[in-house]
């Protein structure tokens, strides 16, 4: 059990001790603290007003188009679509045991920053949200309430503070509140962070010790012992959480499940029943994991651990002993009758390869049992004997009598009757140090033909047989019988994998997993028997005749356990049982399920867009193995079973398709639980399944139902159906797809036609927390209400955003949100000040006013609007229409870090380089691209940064009504050669200011430098007129290739020549993969003019440059040593000889300079 360490004084009361080792802060005290938060509540202040506007005038409940708008009877569902655009996105509702975690707020951002781009893409856009709360894990934490408040009170006054203290000296722990999605009724599984010694510790042991940890009031816990007031607690903090995130959600579809909303009721039955006519769900016999203390199946919902475990079937042997050990005689003595029936049971997953049993093995160190079943007797563990029980195979359910107890040691020795063994005569049981007792029965049956362990463990076994206590002879390694054949490894799978591996001892387990696996794999899809009454045929084949052949002859029999360690809620460990129940005929024919429904999966998982190869995979693989899956359970919250009344639908039955009742849950009713009829008068028990099968797309639109319900609700139900069906994108965490999301399909496939299946999921990873898991034990936990309150809510998108598109797990920096506060803030200043203090200039008056006036930001004075553009201006304008090109790719692809990049943080550098260019040239900024950044700008991040932008659109532009209604922009092609200049002008200023940065460390260190960055100087640039003549030959085979162009052969083909050659032929690829035109790059011309993008960047190179006081440009011709100046307006000058070398280095688009100090030399 969790304990934490108490404090020095021990409160005397146990709610008091509980919080003073059990602070609701804790969870959270090892994320950043923020000191200065004036900006951040500036901008939150900010947040909450527009989130308050839009609420009030409705902006995010879209309607469909209404009856008037369109006529019902010649309006299709594809014209509806065609004419109104529509998108409809959601997440998998969230089970309501708790608050929203940052988990669930990365999960929903996806949802969320779609929904904000295609409101700007002109479609009517729906983001709802419902309630989970079916199955187990509220019903079992509100009864350990009823019972902690009958014997303690109401404020549990009465619990012993004793009762929770216990002595302890060694190194104590502080257990933290648990989290959302750790529903548990005791708080013994949360880690901890490790403190000091402390004498005493608080044990973590009651219910209302978790509520406490919650943060819930002592005064209010009592009332959580009725689980509906879950229900009605927790929901409403959920919306409250989502709308302080910005969240775009229509709050009026809001919905819980259960019986606590009839109309969901309603229409989880209709499914139930539509379900079951159709064959789908199925009355038999299955393994199901099962909680023996809850009486019933326990599903993914129902565990506190081991989710997504299913049941393995194995074939259990019945292997009769035919003389025990002498030690194990002795401990027997009296226990057994004299002509007892005793089989040890081993559990096998290969019943084919049974005719090679040499041996069996046991764990020396294990405890075992001998249970009695009927006449019968069974060797094996206890934990086997315990899922028997549960499975028929003991008389009475659910009792397994054990007459004794033996170690593996003593068993060892004992000859056992082997079934189809050709060692006729018995087979010894001997040690194997590597079986466990947490699967199979810990009786492992040898067959070292086809086993590495096996064959390792013979040969090991048989080399030191004094060593373990056994006679060489009882191994039988000499003899190996060859069972199966294989094209990959021959007769022996086992013997050749071993030796090709190289493993030496059964110590060696990571090579022993890698061969264990190669073998099962060929011999079940390649293997051939070669010996038994199934010669010849595949293993695929044989595998099931042989376990057949053994169960028929009562030589084995079939057993089934969980395939991993499941825990119930209620903290049971569970079994597998067979049990009679109802279950959805989920799996292909192969594992017993309806093949053609998992063909019909499949195919849908084939037309949707999954968005990542992973995830695709990810889904053809739960769809392979899933099989029968049960669907009622005896315990809990939920709809109770049309048919069966004494059973609920479990909780991942009645959550596949309720995306369909989003269409239309406001008209249904006006609340979330269904109690205030909705505008169209319709009430629970008029949803007839004929109404459910009418509105859901089921019939022909022209078919009404007969029904109390006027036609024109009728109709006005199903064009919301029509018209918001299907759905366009489905966010979940990647945890999902074992079960929740592949349901999903599978209902959706039975249910509707195609037309109306998903469109697309888009799965995501987890959610780190600064490159950490996130915890409430080690402090680094962080909820939705928790980021937002520390980051306002855009900082806090901004960081999701940045934390990762893919389906491995995504990282929320904190400090990402933080810095994001201030670069919100100081963005949104410098726009309002671009705008209310702007300072319009012409020409060379912007040098005046910004000397003269002691202004703040200089960024103010700008060029009067209509006034002609200079080509710094040109390169911005440009730059931005690639960046909101770009931007729009990203977020039509749901790639949400790229957009951001584009939209965000390459939109400012954008604006900061223009902003320092026209500073430096002394021109200032355009006032026409000044409005036009900002407008950009907040348009661009409105998907992601919702209140900043709409303060920017509202306050700062004066737009007339809000953003949430604009568009995403149309602008202009990008002009290739505009970018080419822009990257020309920022890698030769860069090259430049680089230059000059060597020299400054070189005369640091007291090196020599060519020119003494202190002092004036002089600059000249080198142009080449012309390539080098060299090139013409990698012009041509670029041009042959193009657009295949392989590196690697061009370097190879270069030979001597590579080392120049080959940045050549990179520089020009980079050219073409930047989207420059073919016929430009190739034909050997720059799409722009260098010389007059050099001339344009001198006034800027002389204000950046340290004591600049000249700027010479030189025209280079071929050879590189002449070349003539090309003066201020463009026309040639002086001719210069003797050029210096570095001219001859230059080629178009790469120029080359130098540096020199002088004296008394004019400015020019």
């Amino acid at each position: 059990m969790a304990e934490a360490a108490a404090t020095k004084n021990i409160p005397n009361d146990a709610v008091k001790a509980t919080l003073s080792a059990l602070d609701p802060d804790h969870s959270s005290a090892a994320t950043l603290k923020l000191e200065n938060t004036e900006k951040r509540d500036t901008l939150i202040e900010s947040e909450k007003k527009y989130q308050a506007q839009w609420a009030d005038s409705h902006v995010f409940e879209p309607e469909a188009p209404s009856l008037d708008d369109e006529d019902f009877d010649s309006t299709t569902p594809d014209d509806l679509h065609n004419k109104y655009p529509k998108w409809l996105g959601n997440f998998a509702f969230p089970y309501m045991n708790g608050t929203l975690h940052a988990g669930h707020g990365f999960t929903a951002s996806k949802i969320e920053f779609t929904a904000g781009f295609s409101r700007m893409q002109g479609k009517r856009t729906l983001f709802p949200l419902g309630y989970h709360l079916t199955g187990m894990p509220i019903k079992a934490c509100a009864d350990k309430l009823v019972r902690e408040v009958e014997q303690f009170g109401k404020t549990f006054e009465r619990c012993p503070v004793d009762d929770i203290v216990e002595e302890g000296t060694k190194q104590e722990t502080v257990p933290p509140a648990p989290t959302q999605s750790e529903t548990k009724t005791d708080i013994t599984k949360f880690g901890a962070k490790k403190g000091k010694a402390a004498s005493k510790t608080i044990k973590a042991k009651y219910q209302f010790q978790i509520m406490l940890a919650q943060g819930i009031p002592l005064q209010e816990i009592h009332k959580f012992a009725d689980p509906y007031h879950w229900i009605e607690y927790f929901p409403p903090l959920a919306k409250r959480d989502l709308t302080s995130f910005g969240a775009r959600m229509d709050w009026r579809r809001q919905f819980v499940t259960t019986d606590a909303n009839a109309y969901f009721d309603s229409f989880v039955r209709w499914q139930m029943r539509k379900l079951k006519e159709m064959n789908k769900i199925i009355f038999a016999k299955r393994y199901t994991v099962y909680s023996p203390k809850d009486g019933q199946a326990c599903l993914d919902h129902d565990r506190a651990s081991g989710e997504g475990v299913t049941v393995q079937e194995y074939t259990a042997l019945k292997m009769q002993v035919k003389e025990w050990s002498e030690t194990a005689t002795k401990e027997l003595d009296g226990k057994l009758p004299a002509d007892a029936k005793v089989f040890f049971i081993p559990a096998t997953l290969r019943p084919e390869t049974m005719y090679g049993q040499t041996s069996c093995f046991v764990g020396p160190s294990l405890k075992y049992g001998v249970f009695q079943v009927g006449s019968e007797y069974f060797v094996c563990s206890p934990r086997a004997a315990r899922n028997m029980a549960y499975q028929g195979i003991f008389p009475e359910w659910g009792v397994f009598p054990q007459v004794a107890t033996l170690t593996g040691k003593s068993l060892v020795g004992t000859i056992v009757n082997a079934p189809l063994s050709v060692l006729t005569e018995g087979v010894r049981i001997l040690p194997m140090d590597t079986v466990k007792d947490t699967k199979g029965t810990a009786v492992v049956t040898c067959v070292p033909s086809d086993s590495p362990d096996d064959y390792i463990t013979s040969l090991d076994l048989a080399k030191k047989s004094e060593y373990y206590g056994i006679q060489k002879e009882w191994v039988h390694f000499d003899d190996i019988l060859p069972i199966i054949s294989t094209p990959s490894y021959g007769d022996l799978t086992a013997k050749n994998l071993v030796e090709s591996l190289k493993i030496q001892s059964p110590k060696d387990t990571k090579k022993l997993e890698e061969a264990k696996e190669k073998a099962y794999k060929e011999g079940f899809y390649k293997g051939t028997m070669i010996y038994g009454d199934f010669k010849g045929k595949k293993v695929e084949e044989a595998k099931n005749l042989v376990r057949k052949q053994l169960i028929d002859s009562g030589l084995a029999f079939a057993y089934g356990e969980p395939d991993g360690k499941v825990m119930s809620r209620s903290g049971d460990e569970c079994t597998a049982a067979l049990l009679d129940q109802w279950f959805m005929n989920y799996g292909t024919t192969e594992n017993g399920g309806d093949g053609e429904w998992a063909a019909q999966v499949f195919q849908q998982i084939e037309d949707m867009e999954l968005y990542y190869p992973e995830a695709k995979n990810a889904f053809q693989q739960v769809v392979n193995w899933l099989a029968n899956w049960a669907c009622a359970r005896s315990y809990g919250l939920g709809t109770k079973l049309p048919w069966d009344e004494s059973v609920m639908v479990e909780s991942l039955s009645d959550s596949t398709i309720y995306q369909s009742y989003y269409s239309f849950a406001h008209l249904l009713h006006k609340d979330m639980f269904g109690k205030q009829v909705g505008p169209l008068g319709v009430k629970p028990e008029q949803m007839t399944d004929d109404v459910w099968d009418y509105v859901l797309g089921r019939r022909d639109r022209g078919e009404l139902p007969q029904s109390d319900i006027p036609k024109e609700a009728l109709q006005t139900l199903r064009r919301h159906f029509d018209y918001w069906y299907p759905l366009d994108m489905r966010g979940s965490g990647k945890d999902l797809i074992q079960n929740h999301l592949t349901f999903n399909l599978y209902i959706h496939t039975a249910l509707f036609p195609k037309e109306n299946r998903p469109r697309s999921f888009r799965i995501n990873g987890h959610l780190m927390l600064n490159g950490e898991k996130m915890s409430k034990s080690t402090g680094n936990f962080l909820t939705i209400q928790g980021a937002v309150e520390k980051f306002g809510a855009d900082a806090t998108r901004i960081a999701l955003a940045d934390a990762g598109d893919g389906i491995e797990d995504a990282n929320f920096e904190e400090s990402v949100a933080n810095a994001n506060i201030l670069k919100l803030f100081e963005l949104r200043k410098w726009c309002e000040e671009m705008v209310r203090d702007a300072i319009i200039v012409d020409g060379e008056e912007y040098k005046k006013v910004t000397t003269k006036e002691r202004l703040k930001n200089n960024d103010v004075v700008q060029r009067r609007s209509g006034s002609p553009k200079v080509l710094l201006d040109d390169l911005f304008d440009n730059e931005l229409n690639s960046l909101v090109t770009e931007a729009r790719k990203h977020y039509e692809a749901t790639m949400y870090k790229a957009a951001l990049k584009a939209a965000y943080y390459d939109f400012t550098a954008a604006r900061d380089f223009y902003r320092e260019a026209t500073k430096a040239a002394g021109l200032g900024m355009h006032e026409d691209l000044a409005k036009r950044y900002i407008e950009l700008q907040a348009l661009l991040i409105t998907p992601i940064a919702p209140h900043w932008s709409e303060y920017i659109w509202l306050e700062v532009l004066k737009k007339p009504e809000t953003i949430q209604n604009a568009l995403y922009p149309e602008v202009p092609a990008t002009d290739a050669g505009l970018t080419a200049a822009r990257e020309f002008v920022r890698s030769t200023q860069s090259n430049i200011t680089s230059a000059e940065g060597q020299a400054v460390k070189r005369l640091a260190k007291g090196k020599a430098a060519l020119f003494d960055p202190k002092k004036d100087k002089k600059i000249t640039i080198f142009s080449a007129k012309s390539w080098p003549e060299w090139q013409k030959k990698y012009i041509d085979i670029l041009r042959r290739d193009y657009p295949d162009i392989d590196i690697k052969a061009l370097s190879k083909q270069a030979g001597p020549e590579s080392k120049k050659a080959m940045p050549f032929v990179n520089g020009l690829k980079r050219r073409l993969d930047n989207g420059e035109s073919p016929d430009v790059v190739l034909n050997r011309q720059l799409e722009f003019d260098e010389l007059f993008t050099l001339r344009a960047m001198v006034p800027g190179l002389k204000q950046t440059i340290q004591k600049c006081v000249a700027v010479e440009i030189i025209a280079v011709e071929e050879g590189g040593k002449a070349g003539v100046v090309i003066n201020n307006d463009g026309s040639e000058g002086e001719k210069k000889e003797d050029l210096p070398s570095t001219a001859a280095s230059a080629e178009p688009g790469s120029p080359t300079f130098a540096f020199e100090n002088v004296e008394a030399l004019p400015v020019r």
